[in-house]
């Protein structure tokens, strides 16, 4: 068995997959990082397209259980830990292809990420998002879904998805008879009483909420009641209870 082996972080091939860290590298090669055996797995097993595998010496059997040898490069720990964007590399980092843009018309009920700006957030209502087998997740502005703190928050589950990247009024244009329903802090319906569970759950950003225009945009307006004495939640725990209570009757 005949697997290439790089030793150098000075290759060429490293600091390329080493760029991707960076959204603007990611934009121009079309691909992105992901890192661990639970993530990639998913990755794998899902729709997702693996372009190439790095693995430390030690990894190289669980590489090989995931996928061919051809896909596979042996690389020193020195390397592994300059293409790993976490503080201790897990020594099996993975190159996959960004899915080319859902068609509109491919858009169904689902979440609507609106100006959510932490990685971690974002990771934990797509994989909330795909634990439901919710498949349509609209990013407004924000963190990039395709940044490795996103795929790693995910689990890899992002791959199950499908990610419409749009601007609000694209969204508005594009989403057709599909109700926009926003998650508000107060004043709204509590989610078991949705006129309609086929919509689009709209999530605001973690410090702000939704615009009050976007929000004058949504057909409906949901809020968790809360019977203790917190204000709100973080976007990740209210969106995925309100995913949730929407989708279980």
């Amino acid at each position: 068995m005949n697997i290439k082996t790089i030793t150098s972080t000075q290759n060429v091939e490293i600091k390329s997959v080493a760029a991707l860290q960076d959204k603007k590298e990611r934009s121009k090669l079309g691909m992105f990082v992901a890192e661990g055996v639970r993530t990639c797995t998913t990755l794998i097993k899902s729709s997702a397209k693996l372009v190439q595998m790095y693995t430390t010496q030690a990894m190289l059997d669980t590489a090989l259980s995931l996928t061919h040898a051809k896909f596979i490069t042996i690389v020193d720990q020195v390397v592994m830990e300059k293409i790993s964007g976490t503080k201790t590399a897990s020594g099996l980092v993975a190159v996959f292809k960004i899915p080319k843009h859902p068609a509109a018309e491919e858009l169904s009920s689902g979440m609507v990420l609106a100006n959510i700006t932490d990685p971690g957030n974002m990771g934990t209502l797509i994989r909330t998002a795909s634990a439901l087998s919710t498949t349509s997740i609209v990013v407004v502005e924000g963190t990039d879904p395709w940044s490795p703190k996103v795929i790693q928050a995910s689990a890899g589950t992002i791959g199950t998805v499908k990610i419409f990247q749009w601007d609000w009024m694209e969204l508005i244009e594009k989403k057709g008879d599909i109700p926009l329903c926003a998650l508000v802090v107060s004043g709204g319906r509590p989610p078991h009483k949705l006129h309609d569970v086929e919509s689009l759950l709209v999530i605001g950003n973690e410090a702000h909420g939704i615009p009050q225009e976007w929000i004058d945009s949504c057909e409906q307006q949901i809020t968790l009641p809360m019977p203790g004495n917190t204000e709100s939640l973080n976007a990740a725990v209210a969106g995925s209870i309100a995913l949730y209570l929407s989708k279980i009757k």
